[in-house]
């Protein structure tokens, strides 16, 4: 039976109660996924934004013509 407590137990709002496993559980792996983020994984998707764009103006000009023609 359910009484007041395992009621209040179970909508506790506190994070700490439900800790998933794949969660960083140090402050080192935590550390390490932003420096990867930050000095791997942004730049590759910047270049790789730019040459797409860059790919697809030429594209474009291939059917169109260059500018100015």
């Amino acid at each position: 039976m359910l009484n007041k407590e395992t009621i209040l137990q179970s909508t506790s709002s506190d994070p700490r109660d439900e800790v998933s496993a794949d969660a960083p559980s140090t402050r080192t792996e935590e550390l390490r996924s932003f420096l990867f983020l930050s000095a791997v994984t942004a730049p590759i998707l910047a270049a790789l934004l730019v040459a797409g764009f860059g790919f697809a103006v030429w594209i474009y000009q291939m059917f169109a013509g260059p500018p100015g023609a």
